[in-house]
């Protein structure tokens, strides 16, 4: 079962926040569900800025527990050495898992003997 090792942040970058998921998709959408009570509307973590795919859950524990102990620099250093611009990568793994999941209904079927 492949387990993931993510680094989400706040629209301002004020918060890294490390985190361990089986479900990468659930777990954003939950971070954007959370309640506005106990976060002002800047404080929401909800931009993926970097994210680890692996194979074993022992894997992603020892990762996980790797970043979590580095200091806010070493995290921006991390981030940026795959993601520069700090591109919230949300965008396509929701792409990713439409195309995946969901056949293409809005395909256009062309006879043969146009093709050819």
């Amino acid at each position: 079962m492949k387990k993931f090792v993510y680094i989400v942040t706040d629209r301002n970058r004020n918060s890294l926040h490390v985190g361990i998921s089986a479900d990468l998709i659930k777990t954003l959408d939950f971070y954007k569900q959370i309640p506005s009570l106990f976060f002002d509307s800047s404080q929401h973590l909800t931009r993926l800025v970097y994210f680890e795919e692996f194979k074993t859950e022992i894997q992603a524990l020892n990762r996980f527990k790797l970043i979590s102990r580095f200091t806010r620099m070493q995290k921006e250093r991390l981030i940026r050495s795959c993601n520069p611009d700090w591109v919230d990568l949300t965008i396509g793994l929701d792409f990713e898992h439409i195309t995946m999941n969901r056949p293409l209904s809005n395909q256009v079927k062309l006879p043969l003997a146009i093709l050819s």
